[in-house]
């Protein structure tokens, strides 16, 4: 595992230190959450314009055709400047890719990638989150004015950007009568639909990124079927494991950044140099640094052609818990302050307090490390 760069890879990343230099103050978070979507989409398509986004994805879909260690190094600078993260648009443009027909690449992937068509993910449910094969929106197939249709009924709920969103990526039910896993499939929707309610969720972090969708009557075209019916559970489960890949995500160098700063605070007496504090902060490495060889080995057989698979729930819970840790020794060392400021700081602690839901619960990612890792039985 030699993560040297080569002579390409150096040329690459000065050039984008350089790039950042001039423009990264362009992606600063503004304190306003309501403004957090916005400003997100406006630097994605920043990077977009400036042939940043899709690195190592196929030429022929958009891409750059590069190896996936382009995006690491892009990832990795990006968390070195204090630029946020690109929007999450790596897995869902990699399941068009995989899954869609010809059409629905031609028309999906170049508004996806460049952030002009804005997506989200009807994923969880209020009955069917951790459980999600249990979702119970449902597609029945109809005829509408002479034309294959699914007509759309439920609800999904913590469905990020759902109410800034231009289509949604939809798991429903289209085979009521097979075994739950075998009778899910996904169709791509409009937002702009007849039918569709959205109702945005505040979070604890102050953003305005949740929303609960309502469907009701919803048609959609059955040339929106991603793949085939019931193979939905299959789609979904390759897309959550690109999803859970932290060497797609600036959260290494963001989280050490971060940690270098508490450092800088204790060495100029802005916060006191304990044995607590030093325990604190060496145990805050500690994590960080078992993250990052992690996802060095995962990117490893990324680069070698593997596809993400369940070895990426190793990554997933290395990364919930290096942000918790390091959200915990930020707090307690930084006393009071993030607390009564409530500002990005505090923002950054109770995110991270999620990061054991959000794309697949710690409890989830341990029963798939069990199972499809260690070959563990089932009971």
């Amino acid at each position: 595992m030699d993560f040297t760069d080569t002579p390409e890879e150096a040329d690459f990343r000065a050039r984008l230190r350089t790039w950042l230099a001039a423009h990264a103050a362009e992606a600063a978070v503004p304190d306003d959450p309501g403004a957090r979507a916005d400003a997100a989409n406006a630097w994605h398509h920043t990077l977009y314009e400036a042939g940043y986004i899709g690195l190592s994805f196929p030429t022929e879909y958009g891409g750059h055709g590069l190896s996936p260690m382009y995006e690491a190094i892009l990832n990795d600078e990006l968390g070195r400047a204090g630029a946020p993260p690109i929007e999450g648009v790596g897995h869902l443009s990699n399941a068009l890719r995989l899954f869609g027909s010809d059409r629905q690449r031609t028309e999906l992937l170049p508004g996806l990638l460049s952030g002009a068509v804005r997506w989200c993910q009807g994923f969880s449910e209020p009955e069917a989150g951790s459980d999600l094969a249990s979702l119970r929106t449902k597609a029945e197939l109809i005829g509408v004015d002479g034309r294959p249709t699914f007509r759309v009924n439920g609800r999904k709920i913590w469905t990020s950007f759902a109410a800034v969103a231009d289509w949604c990526f939809l798991l429903c039910r289209t085979e009521p009568d097979a075994a739950k896993h075998a009778g899910i499939s996904v169709l791509l929707v409009p937002m702009s639909s007849d039918g569709i309610e959205v109702a945005p969720i505040v979070n604890a972090a102050r953003n305005r990124e949740f929303a609960e969708v309502t469907f009701t009557n919803v048609d959609v075209p059955a040339e929106n079927l991603l793949g085939e019916r019931g193979q939905g559970w299959s789609i979904a489960n390759q897309l959550l494991a690109y999803e859970r890949g932290p060497s797609d995500i600036n959260w290494i160098s963001r989280l050490a950044v971060q940690l270098r700063a508490l450092e800088d605070d204790v060495r100029a007496g802005r916060v006191p140099d304990t044995t607590v504090t030093r325990v604190k902060l060496g145990e805050a490495y500690s994590e960080l640094r078992a993250l990052q060889v992690k996802v060095q080995r995962s990117l490893t057989d990324r680069v070698k052609g593997a596809l993400p698979g369940a070895e990426g729930s190793v990554d997933k819970l290395l990364m919930a818990r290096a942000d918790q840790i390091f959200g915990h020794t930020m707090m307690e060392l930084r006393a009071a302050a993030p607390l009564l400021h409530e500002g990005l700081e505090w923002d950054l602690y109770v995110w991270s307090r999620a990061a054991g839901i959000y794309g697949g619960t710690a409890q989830i990612q341990r029963n798939i490390v069990a199972q499809r890792v260690l070959g563990l039985p089932r009971r």
